[in-house]
């Protein structure tokens, strides 16, 4: 059975301070899906979250001039306790430990592997398409705190609408080409770009757990689908 990668929003795990809630629901979510049959295996990759814009917010007024590449490593070092909490839930499914440079990876032990942030230019979505790309998957699941993708951001545009499907060329439209570090995005313009080579699909779904099942098991989602032209 092909390996499942999703992307876990790091404004789900940790939106001010650390979501037990949510996260231990993930988790259950995720093992019962394993639990069900023997060859499921499962590639998590996690966001900073508040933890992460909250110090590179420190970082700025610390140091104005501060560049976009020293940001990205204040974020990525986020990731990379967020990453390490997520991998001890799964205990013996996760042996490995999380990966830092998905560049380097072609396989894993266990049953799951869990990633982090990498290096500065991109944010951990660009990390999941790789790995997506290295391990042979074909759709990658991306959780936010958002249900779908919508025309503009919701919190800010009473009009923005929901777009249940969209093309890779059209969310590239949407997105723009320049990373910016913390940037509020439905996926990172880079990872945008590496998906479009790679032809994957793209399911990006909010922080019901439910819903998560139903997007694993193939069934019936509520979220935006994501596709090649």
């Amino acid at each position: 059975m092909p390996v499942t990668v999703i992307a876990l929003g790091g404004s789900l795990i940790a939106p001010n301070g650390v979501d037990v809630g949510f996260v231990g629901s993930f988790a259950n979510t995720v093992t019962n899906f394993l639990d069900e049959r023997e060859d499921r295996r499962l590639v998590i990759i996690t966001g900073g979250g508040s933890l992460a814009r909250s110090y590179q917010q420190a970082f700025r007024q610390l140091q104005p001039a501060a560049t976009t590449a020293a940001q990205d490593w204040i974020g990525i070092s986020a990731t990379r306790v967020n990453g390490e909490l997520v991998r001890q839930l799964f205990g013996d499914r996760a042996p490995d430990p999380v990966v830092l440079d998905p560049s380097v990876i072609t396989g894993f032990s266990g049953r799951v592997l869990v990633a982090a942030g990498w290096k500065p230019g991109f944010s951990t979505d660009y990390d999941a398409v790789l790995l997506a790309a290295s391990l042979g998957a074909r759709r990658l699941v991306s959780l936010s705190n958002l249900p779908m993708i919508y025309s503009a951001d919701p919190k800010v545009d009473a009009s923005a609408r929901q777009l249940p499907r969209l093309t890779w060329s059209e969310l590239s439209s949407m997105v723009g080409t320049e990373w910016r570090p913390g940037a509020h995005t439905p996926f990172d313009p880079e990872a945008t770009r590496l998906a479009t080579e790679q032809k994957l699909v793209l399911i990006a779904a909010g922080a019901s757990c439910e819903n998560l099942a139903r997007i694993l098991r193939d069934e019936p989602f509520v979220g935006s689908t994501v596709g090649p032209d």
